[in-house]
């Protein structure tokens, strides 16, 4: 799917506009990550559930390619080889979605993204960067939100590859902000200096999520 395509609503997509509007699952608490483990409003649980669009791509490890681009140095368009040959890293994080639940402790294998920044060096003016999926699905970080420690392109989860229904090959993970950051069948980075608000993000999600203010809506 192009860039420039987004997915069409459905009753999903409509339910989730409903609860910004409503505010649903909101409990006016905030906490600190270094003091409290799981975020206001959130519960654990040992599954990771499946969430999308309704899209489910079909790509392989031989399909698949990355293009970094927009105000870099050294564009660049990744395939899967291309992204193993560089430095690995294997971080353990939380995970916590904005429908509530939080995954504690998960292995992944990956490119830490600020390998990323080093590899395509943005330019000044980068302040943020757009994630484009194979779904058509887009969201928006920082460069320093992007780059935040822990954060990575996560091909391996528990020790094995990604299954495509949790968005391999290839995943964003950015363990410190609501998962839905976290774009699934990672298609582009693309690096611009003014911020442009995703699918979730257009419709009442927060423009940064972060899950100690829960900062569930906009």
């Amino acid at each position: 799917m192009d860039d420039d395509q987004p997915p069409q609503d459905s009753k999903l997509t409509r339910s989730k506009e409903a609860w910004a509007r409503s505010g649903k699952f909101l409990t006016g608490e905030t906490s600190r990550p270094e003091s409290e483990r799981l975020p206001p409003g959130q519960h654990l649980t040992r599954d990771w559930p499946v969430l999308d669009l309704g899209l489910k791509p079909d790509v392989s490890r031989e399909d698949w390619r990355l293009r970094i681009d927009g105000l870099v140095s050294r564009p660049a368009t990744w395939n899967f080889q291309a992204l193993l040959a560089q430095p690995q890293s294997a971080p353990v994080s939380d995970i916590h979605c904005v429908t509530t639940w939080s995954r504690y402790d998960n292995h992944w294998d990956g490119v830490l993204t600020r390998d990323v920044v080093l590899a395509v060096a943005p330019r000044d003016e980068a302040r943020f960067v757009v994630l484009h999926s194979y779904d058509g699905y887009t969201t928006n970080l920082s460069v320093d939100d992007f780059a935040h420690e822990g954060a990575l392109l996560a091909h391996g989860w528990e020790g094995a590859p990604i299954a495509a229904e949790h968005g391999g090959p290839v995943r964003l993970v950015v363990p410190h902000l609501y998962f839905w950051k976290s774009a699934k069948w990672l298609k582009r980075i693309e690096f611009v200096a003014a911020d442009r608000p995703g699918f979730w993000e257009e419709r009442g999600y927060h423009n940064r999520g972060d899950p100690w203010a829960e900062e569930r809506y906009g």
